[in-house]
């Protein structure tokens, strides 16, 4: 394994290559005999692969911390338990980490079903050179967790995307509870294990950390309540037949502008899974429109395409080709 690592270095090739993993990870389920579900499978080899690369190159990975919370386990759940993961207060300073050599990857949320997009990541790719390598879509089970008992809770504290997901059982359970917003699910339980009036919105994994009892579980709004995150590094990996590209374009200002952008996607009979605007920033009412389109940016008919698109766009930029993922 250690040849292996210094062989890749030598070559200037990721350690890290989603493409590959993902082929083999589909390789050895379709070999299974049905004895392990896939999940498991999974799970186990992503360990060996996290060894692996832990063995050839000790390589650090950033994420929106602190310890315990979503964007940890995301990626720990990507990457398995070997390597170094160091926690970030901010999305900006995750970017910085990778940007500056710090860390090799760096993990940050970006979208969740009940509240859609996290809207500062979005914007860090206006003007960072990093690239989208590959995604992390996880299940997110909500706790209330607390010192005390559900009757005498007086102060919720939890992150506001937290709370916003399960803001009608806090409403139907805990109507005159003070909410008090935290810069995170786990700031939330250690500040909730000071006193037994206070009660936490976080995962089950921090409830752990801080000796917190789970005062009920999974009470988030909606059961298919799940968060996408990113993997983030330098360079984007080879075609794997299941990808998506991330886009974002500028469009000119005149009637019709964005209809016309859009239209090499049907030209060329693509899929476009999603389309976001945000504010540039860089001048008053202009606005930056992130797609995400089924495909690799190296495919003939997506590379085709973006050709289109650019010649009909003031500013077009790749955030990255990736593996749809598990």
């Amino acid at each position: 394994m250690l040849d292996i690592g210094q062989a890749k270095l030598a070559s200037g090739k990721a350690i890290f290559q989603p493409d590959r993993e993902q082929a083999l990870l589909r390789r050895i389920c379709k070999l299974s005999d049905g004895v392990l579900p896939d999940e498991s499978l999974r799970h186990i080899y992503r360990e060996v692969m996290s060894s692996s690369i832990a063995l050839q190159k000790g390589f650090k990975i950033a994420f929106l911390g602190p310890e315990a919370t979503y964007t940890h386990q995301a990626a720990v759940l990507r990457f398995g338990t070997s390597l170094a993961y160091v926690p970030q207060k901010t999305i900006a300073e995750v970017f910085s980490e990778v940007e500056k050599n710090r860390a090799e990857y760096g993990v940050v949320p970006v979208e969740n079903t009940t509240e859609g997009v996290v809207t500062h990541t979005l914007d860090m790719f206006v003007d960072s050179e990093l690239k989208i390598i590959a995604q992390i879509v996880m299940p997110i089970e909500h706790c209330l967790v607390g010192k005390g008992s559900l009757d005498g809770i007086r102060k919720l504290y939890s992150h506001p995307q937290a709370y916003a997901q399960c803001r009608n059982w806090v409403r139907e359970t805990l109507p005159r509870v003070e909410f008090i917003e935290t810069s995170s699910t786990t700031a939330a339980a250690a500040l909730s294990a000071k006193a037994k009036t206070a009660a936490a919105i976080s995962s089950a994994l921090a409830a752990e950390k801080y000796k917190l009892n789970i005062l009920e579980a999974g009470i988030q709004d909606h059961s298919g309540n799940a968060t996408r995150f990113l993997v983030l590094g330098r360079s984007c990996g080879s075609p794997t037949d299941h990808d998506r590209t991330s886009l974002m374009f500028t469009v000119n200002d005149k009637v019709g502008a964005l209809h016309d952008a859009l239209q090499p996607f049907r030209t060329h009979r693509l899929n476009m899974t999603k389309i976001e605007s945000r504010p540039s920033r860089r001048k008053a009412w202009e606005y930056i429109f992130f797609v995400d389109v089924d495909g690799h940016h190296d495919d003939q008919k997506l590379a085709k395409a973006i050709r289109q698109l650019g010649e009909k766009c003031s500013f077009v930029k790749i955030l990255g080709s990736y593996p749809y993922g598990d």
